[in-house]
């Protein structure tokens, strides 16, 4: 697979919530891809590495090289993805319902996400000196405050069906699940969130899910 200039090439690591959105839509839409592990922990992070940087200057995980490219950020890999391999679909036809789509997937990677990523839980314990406790439940109320609009968004919408929008994955959950991974490993709790643990439930039915599980990848610890 290596040195195949039609390849995608995933930088990935398994925890990451952000690689995690990108394996599940190169499995939704069949995409063959090879996983690279770039380990945000060891040797002071692999992330930062100048090799990766080279690639990357964010020094973030993913990034999806293709075709010489090397592209990054996760919603923006998305978008390539739907708008070079549009077969299956992961966005609607109609651009009212591409918008609820949209909205959805950031407000789960735009609003939710950051505040909970492994550079701001470090931030806390390092520079700001929280403790265990304290990162945790720093963690668990910004996914309670996310979930209550996010559930409200699902719960209240016809739009919304056996998945975050009608009845075949989209976009939005390839971010939600991911979310919800996270919230789990965390023991946040989800009981008033009962439209987003169902749509996660029916999403991990599928194996393009199950198969970008953390558990799943080369690099799973």
């Amino acid at each position: 697979m290596v040195g195949n200039p039609g390849m995608f090439r995933l930088y990935s690591y398994f925890r990451s919530s952000a690689a995690y959105r990108v394996r599940i839509a190169l499995n939704l839409k069949g995409l063959e891809h090879e996983i690279v592990p770039v380990h945000l922990l060891r040797n002071g992070g692999e992330q930062n590495l100048p090799d990766y940087t080279a690639k990357n200057p964010l020094a973030l995980v993913p990034t999806l090289e293709h075709d010489g490219l090397n592209l990054i950020q996760s919603l923006a890999i998305l978008e390539y993805l739907e708008e070079t391999r549009p077969t299956p679909a992961l966005l609607p036809d109609q651009a009212a319902a591409r918008a609820r789509v949209r909205a959805l997937a950031q407000t789960i990677a735009c609003e939710i996400h950051p505040l909970n990523n492994l550079r701001v839980l470090d931030h806390l314990v390092n520079e700001l000196g929280q403790d265990s406790d304290s990162k945790l439940a720093w963690y668990r109320h910004w996914i309670n405050d996310g979930f209550i609009g996010l559930e409200k968004l699902l719960a209240n919408s016809p739009e919304t069906g056996r998945f975050c929008h009608g009845d075949t994955p989209t976009l939005a959950d390839c971010c939600l699940v991911p979310q919800v991974y996270n919230a789990k490993r965390f023991n946040c709790p989800l009981d008033d969130f009962p439209t987003i643990q169902r749509i996660n439930a029916a999403c991990n039915e599928l194996e393009a899910f199950r198969l970008a599980a953390p558990e799943q990848q080369p690099d799973a610890e």
